[in-house]
Formats: C-alpha cells, sequence, structure tokens
C-alpha cells in the first residue's frame, strides 16, 4: 500500500508554517489543501483538544464569512497529530498566496472576544471542551513566531 503525501514529509525536519499539503483536481476545479503548522512535530507539545476546538470554531466562522474567500472554502479542521491545521480552498495557490488571508485570520482569533460561535449544546457535539485564553495564546504565538516575516523555509516543505 503507498503512503498518502502527508506520511512522506520528514516531520522531524518540519518547521511552524504553511504549506500546500497537496492539489487535486475536482472536474475542473483545483482544490489546493494547505497545511497550518502551528507546533514543530515531534519537537514540542501538541496542542490540547480545547483550544484546537476553540480554534477550529473561530478560524471557520472567520474563513466562512470572508468578503473574498468565503465562496473559495471547502474546510478547515484540525490535523489529528494536534500539530497544526488543514485549510481547502477551490483554485490553484501557493503558500504565499495565502499567507494574507490566514494572518487575517489569526489576528481574528487573537483579538477574538465574547461567546466562542457555535460553542452551545445546540450547536455543537463537545461545546464543553473550548479554551478561548489558550486559543488566543497559541494564535498570537504564531503570528508573532511564525506569520509576522514568514520566509521560505516557512513556506515549502523541507527536502530530504
Amino acid at each position: 500500500m503507498n503512503k498518502i503525501t502527508s506520511f512522506t514529509i520528514n516531520h522531524l525536519e518540519l518547521l511552524p508554517g504553511i504549506y500546500v499539503s497537496r492539489k487535486d483536481q475536482a472536474g475542473s476545479t483545483t482544490v489546493t489543501t494547505f497545511d497550518l503548522r502551528m507546533t514543530r512535530p515531534n519537537c514540542e507539545p501538541v496542542m490540547n483538544t480545547a483550544e484546537v476546538h476553540t480554534i477550529e470554531h473561530l478560524g471557520a466562522t472567520f474563513l466562512r464569512n470572508h468578503p473574498v474567500f468565503q465562496d473559495r472554502v471547502l474546510y478547515f479542521g484540525p490535523m489529528g497529530c494536534r500539530t497544526g491545521f488543514y485549510l481547502l480552498l477551490t483554485g490553484d495557490y501557493e503558500s504565499r498566496d495565502v499567507v494574507p488571508l490566514v494572518t487575517e485570520m489569526f489576528v481574528f482569533i487573537r483579538d477574538f472576544e465574547g461567546e466562542v460561535p457555535g460553542a452551545c449544546a445546540r450547536d455543537c457535539g463537545n461545546y464543553l471542551d473550548m479554551n478561548l485564553p489558550m486559543a488566543k495564546v497559541l494564535a498570537d504565538r504564531y503570528l508573532q513566531n511564525v506569520l509576522n516575516g514568514i520566509d521560505d523555509a516557512r513556506l515549502y516543505y523541507p527536502q530530504d
């Protein structure tokens, strides 16, 4: 059985960043999958489920309401390893193309105040597992350490 693409990336060399994970064709439309890596795999602690869940709710809400990208967003959600998120957009993009969008989203998360959208029993299957203060800390960390002044080492997967 062949390895899936994400298992062929050397996670020992992978830095937090924004990477094109893959591009697929859905009919005549290109779908670009981005790897929004927030922590360094196997080198630092993974994110807890409560802050991952909060970032997911806030990020998805932000993206689905974005004036330019709302109709291009197919999915935003966490990686099972809890080191980052996947963002799927219709269109043929490179990592650098979405740096402004991802930066805007993480500023939104960092600065968010109030009730997390969808964080109630009626709207969510695990609404009690939320941590807005820690989600804001992680968003600020990603902004400061990765997105602000991002360079090619954090935009292209490491080559073996």
